[in-house]
């Protein structure tokens, strides 16, 4: 291209590049007519065949213009800082396969952004950007930190809004209240650092994927906080060193799953301070360090099936806990309850540990063939399956009250008068009630009339409580 081409605004740029200065042709948003207007190949140009100033270091630097035509800069190497700000692209530019050190396009209008698998050096600036279309990020490798802070995206129909997929980011993430209309891509991306979405707005109009970061890898924090996703939020197989943050964010996805954390490894989990999920909570096979998680937040359907974590946060009473597991729509998940007794124990607070055994072993009972749920309502309302052991003593102590008085009013005729031992309506009533013990009452004596159905029905008794209780102690001793 020759230099008698250029308009007076090119001509501007031209000049400016060589000395790495900025050109600027004012904020105005109005209409940018030609004297604002700047083709697309001009730039090209001197980004790839500009000769270079001695003593200077060039740059493309430009504020305010109007960019005619596609800045294609697919596979080209350019060594130069590129900073495009608060300008007005009529078409999308193209940086796919490039070599770039510092790109900025901080509050541009763009239709869209063609960048799969370029490498940056440095950062990549996207602040206050409106991209009409997808932005295209896919295998990108970003030595520095990408900003997307106010970011607006909005994707046609069926189209996904940002993909950056299997990116890799040297620093961080930054994208706080970043706007989204269309599914966000993350997918086995890699950062380095944290990434910070609080605040972002994340829109799947039809229902389906809002933010899909399957095999995401963070190095840092993953903060979500503050947020509203409309849609799913799928991060199965993520591996977040830090804390994912999502207090205070409104998750919904009526009818769907609205997160899906499945088979993660994650350091801290938060989940507090939000309104109540809209859809179903799935954290199937994630392992979590600490696990912060509010009842109020959690919805009426959970998959929890081999969910582990170390430490269950805030401290909360086991009957404000037990609600979440009832909610598993996998049905009765033994490890589940075994989960939160161990965390209850680790922190040294056993009646709330026994208190979920106790609901474990009744939530079981409802699995259990008719037989099985009576002996089991039997083991319940006498000992509470061995995590009551004083029920045991109340109901040998009333049902000897019982007895005694009984048979202290109306004793049993002597088998022998000559060599039965005197009656005691105490020790009689405990020799029908407690078997093996033997005080030599029970065989001396015979009942008659109700009395012999009485006794009948303290042997039956003290045999159900007497296998309860060795049941009981025998999973207490087990479990310990």
């Amino acid at each position: 291209m020759m230099i008698n081409d250029l308009s007076p605004a090119e001509r501007r740029v031209w000049e400016a590049f060589p000395r790495g200065a900025s050109v600027d042709f004012g904020t105005d948003t109005g209409d940018r007519g030609p004297e604002r207007t700047v083709r697309a190949s001009v730039l090209r140009t001197l980004l790839l065949t500009a000769p270079q100033r001695d003593g200077e270091v060039a740059a493309l630097k430009i504020q305010g213009a109007r960019i005619t035509g596609v800045l294609d800069l697919k596979y080209a190497t350019v060594d130069n800082v590129i900073r495009l700000s608060d300008c007005d692209f009529e078409e999308t530019p193209d940086f796919s396969g490039a070599q770039l050190s510092y790109l900025n396009l901080t509050k541009s209008a763009l239709p869209g952004l063609r960048s799969a698998r370029v490498r940056v050096d440095g950062g990549v600036r996207l602040t206050d950007c409106r991209f009409r279309g997808p932005v295209r990020l896919t295998g990108a490798q970003i030595s520095g930190t990408l900003f997307m802070e106010r970011t607006e995206v909005t994707a046609p129909d069926g189209e996904p809004a940002l993909l950056l997929n299997q990116a890799e980011i040297g620093e961080e993430l930054c994208a706080p209240e970043l706007r989204a209309r269309g599914e966000v891509r993350l997918a086995g991306a890699k950062v380095a650092g944290s990434l910070n979405l609080n605040r972002a707005r994340f829109e799947r109009p039809g229902g389906g994927i809002a933010l899909a970061a399957e095999t995401l890898t963070a190095e840092a924090d993953v903060e979500i906080r503050h947020a509203y996703v409309q849609g799913r939020l799928e991060i199965r197989g993520a591996r977040i060193a830090g804390r994912l943050d999502l207090s205070y964010t409104r998750m919904a996805n009526p009818g769907g799953t609205a997160l899906r954390a499945s088979s993660c490894v994650i350091g801290e989990l938060w989940l507090r301070n939000g309104p109540r999920m809209e859809g179903v909570l799935n954290l199937r096979r994630s392992q979590v360090e600490v696990l912060l998680v509010e009842p109020d937040v959690v919805p009426d359907q959970v998959r929890l099936n081999n969910l582990t974590y170390t430490s269950l946060l805030s401290h909360l009473p086991a009957p404000d806990r037990l609600p979440m597991l009832a909610r598993d729509t996998d049905g009765f998940i033994p490890h589940s309850y075994e989960q939160l007794t161990a965390a209850y124990r680790r922190i040294g607070d056993d009646d709330a540990a026994r208190l979920v055994q106790l609901a474990k072993q009744r939530r079981r009972r409802a699995t259990l063939p008719w037989f099985g749920r009576l002996w089991g309502y039997a083991q319940d309302a006498t000992v509470g399956y061995g995590f009551r052991p004083l029920r045991a003593a109340v109901w040998l102590l009333s049902l000897m009250a019982v007895g005694s008085v009984a048979y202290a009013l109306h004793p049993p005729h002597p088998l022998k008068a000559d060599e039965a031992p005197k009656f005691n309506a105490v020790f009689y009533t405990l020799d029908l009630l407690l078997p093996i013990i033997d005080f030599g009452q029970e065989r001396a004596y015979a009942p008659e009339g109700w009395a012999q159905w009485l006794s009948y029905a303290l042997v039956i008794t003290g045999w159900i409580l007497a296998t309860t209780v060795v049941t009981g102690v025998t999973r207490t001793v087990s479990r310990q």
